[in-house]
């Protein structure tokens, strides 16, 4: 056992420095940042998603004794820009159960922020010079080449299918010798396993790669654009083979919305999985008017993974969850 810290002191010192310019980066454009509650009585209802909760000893005179630890700060903030405190972001950490490994740790930081009467493609934008900024800090922001390109595009282009019309055999076919047990596999688990298995490996190491515009059945909290095939308006950003962030152009509509944790909770059921409290108090604010918004989380772990080159999480952080 050791009680040496799992970062070297360039990295821990490189946070210090992107924190600060994160922070600067939004206090020039007036982006507010805001604190959020760490322990909510609702928890996240994605089925992709395991979440940690603890039981409060205490006198209770407000709720349930049971809380969930984040997963993202997304329905706070969300219930903020609802409120009408404007254009607004949020650094910090967040939790996961189930996620340690080389690229995973179950404590990591998320920046996420929402920017008013902003749609998808411009937030892309902003991630992009923001992102920019941070890789000059190690010299790399000149190499970096950008490239945007729709979902559907993506795998029509580099792998030969359409993932709109492909059916369950051809997504299986395209994943090549990649030895997957399919049982209880959906067709979006299978279009999933592509990217992680054939398109993500391949992404250019210093090539940052926006795939926008997502099948309407992956969702998750965006908006529904009704095209001649229907399509999500939901971007992930990828630093070479890292995902760096996911980012919507907001629902805004509480009935969908509902709909949507209903259809988590069902999926989650299936599974044999835990089903934790919906959060009505979104479902309240969506309802009571929401302004058109776009919004993104973005891994700052995983940002400063790439920017020291490194494919071990615990690279970056100063105690990972094998010393914490």
């Amino acid at each position: 056992m050791t009680w040496q810290p799992s970062a070297p002191f360039e990295a821990i010192r490189l946070r210090a420095k992107l924190n600060a310019l994160i922070r600067d980066f939004f206090a020039k454009r007036n982006v507010l940042e805001v604190e959020t509650p760490i322990l909510s009585q609702a928890g996240n209802t994605d089925p992709n998603i395991a979440s940690f909760s603890l039981e409060f000893g205490g006198h209770v005179d407000a709720g349930p004794r049971r809380r969930w630890l984040r997963t993202s700060p997304e329905f706070p903030l969300k219930r903020l820009v609802a409120a009408g405190i404007g254009d607004c972001y949020e650094l910090g950490r967040v939790f996961r159960d189930g996620e340690a490994g080389g690229r995973h740790n179950p404590e990591f930081t998320m920046l996420e922020w929402y920017r008013a009467g902003w749609d998808h493609q411009r937030l892309i934008g902003e991630c992009i010079a923001l992102l920019r900024d941070a890789l000059a800090l190690v010299g790399r922001s000149t190499e970096l080449k950008v490239e945007k390109i729709a979902y559907r595009d993506l795998y029509r282009q580099w792998l030969g299918i359409d993932p709109a019309s492909a059916d369950i055999d051809a997504l299986r076919a395209a994943l090549g010798n990649v030895n997957i047990d399919p049982e209880g596999l959906t067709r979006d688990d299978w279009l999933d396993l592509l990217m992680t298995h054939r398109l993500q490996p391949a992404f250019a190491p210093d090539q940052l790669l926006a795939v926008y515009d997502y099948p309407a059945s992956q969702c998750a909290l965006a908006r529904i654009r009704q095209d001649e095939i229907p399509v999500a308006e939901r971007f992930e950003l990828y630093l070479g083979s890292l995902e760096l962030a996911n980012g919507y152009h907001e629902l805004a509509d509480a009935e969908e919305q509902g709909g949507r944790f209903r259809r988590d909770m069902e999926l989650r059921r299936q599974r044999g999985l835990e089903c934790p409290d919906v959060d009505t108090r979104l479902l309240s604010a969506l309802a009571d008017g929401f302004p058109d918004c776009a919004g993104v989380a973005l891994g700052v772990d995983r940002l400063l993974m790439t920017m020291l080159n490194t494919a071990r999480i615990g690279d970056v952080l100063a105690f990972d969850f094998a010393r914490a």
